[in-house]
């Protein structure tokens, strides 16, 4: 039989408190049963594999992959989510993580083409447990994890600041693509301007923080392309898109330069959507999306222009 303790064994190395629930913008459960008991249904039973691992209370957007016993990554439309305090506890949300693709048509492939974003209302601080059912596959797979939120992560959130970082560009290295991406080809047209220039402009803009060749999370993803894609989407209006490298000297053994540094970024890709007025406007850790970064900026910087 599975019991609690497996359970617990098996992730406690995320367990760092106990969260309290809040209203849910999602749908309120239509089960009296704990999140155990739903996890104790038929069916192959495993770990969500994260692709987020940093959230501030309010708006939580979580991505996560499923795998299945026989290590096949699950590719389902959708995914039905559940949210707890604890383990035996009834879950008090429920809603449906999407799937989205990772990359762009064409391009390189990640290890995982898709992967699963939910987008939960968590108003307090804790570890929650959520269970994650993709629906409608011949084979029943439910995913157990934990969403950490904290009272405050280091990131930029949305409605904080931008930093006025002076990342390099083309001119402040007369040209040298090698010193400014890990991409091939280089993705020139993402290296024009730098976001302390962009800042001083009153240009909105995207910037990325990623690293195209080294890349090695199953959940990373082709992010760079990603943006580029956006950036052809939005072709002649006015906003900017920007990519920095995250390793110093474009060497992983030299830890993270500067500009992650300046951000706070522990961790790599991030892309964040910034106004005007300098202000954040969305963010997105791990992979994103090219339908989730078009809308951003079609909502968050273009709408009522």
């Amino acid at each position: 039989m599975r019991a609690a303790a497996a359970l617990t064994a098996l992730l406690c190395v995320l367990l760092v408190g106990c969260g309290g629930s809040d209203e849910s913008k999602s749908t309120t459960p239509a089960t009296d049963a704990t999140l155990e008991e739903l996890w104790r249904m038929p069916g192959d039973d495993v770990a969500v594999i994260p692709g987020t691992e940093n959230h501030e209370p309010g708006d939580v957007r979580v991505s996560f992959l499923v795998v299945d016993a026989e290590n096949a990554v699950v590719a389902l439309p959708t995914a039905r989510v559940w949210v707890a305090d604890s383990l035996d506890s009834v879950p008090f949300l429920e809603t449906d993580a999407k799937l989205e693709r990772i990359g762009v048509p064409g391009g390189d492939e990640a290890d995982a083409t898709h992967i699963y974003v939910a987008d939960l209302r968590l108003a307090r601080p804790g570890t929650y447990w959520m269970l994650a059912e993709p629906e409608g596959g011949p084979r029943k797979v439910q995913a157990l994890g934990n969403v950490v939120v904290a009272k405050e992560d280091p990131p930029p959130d949305v409605g904080d600041p931008a930093v006025a970082s002076d990342s390099p560009t083309l001119s402040s290295t007369g040209g040298d693509t090698t010193a400014l991406t890990t991409r091939t080809p280089p993705d020139e047209d993402l290296l024009r301007h730098s976001i302390a220039d962009s800042l001083a402009a009153g240009v909105p803009f995207v910037v990325t923080f990623a690293t195209p060749k080294f890349c090695s999370s199953r959940t990373c993803g082709p992010v760079v392309d990603v943006v580029e894609e956006v950036a052809r989407r939005f072709d002649g209006e006015n906003v900017r898109f920007l990519h920095v490298e995250v390793f110093e000297d474009n060497d992983p053994a030299k830890g993270f330069n500067r500009w992650m540094q300046e951000w706070k970024l522990p961790t790599e890709p991030w892309t964040f959507v910034v106004g005007a007025d300098g202000t954040i406007a969305a963010r997105f850790e791990g992979t994103v999306s090219v339908n989730e970064l078009e809308q951003a900026v079609r909502e968050k910087l273009l709408a009522g222009q």
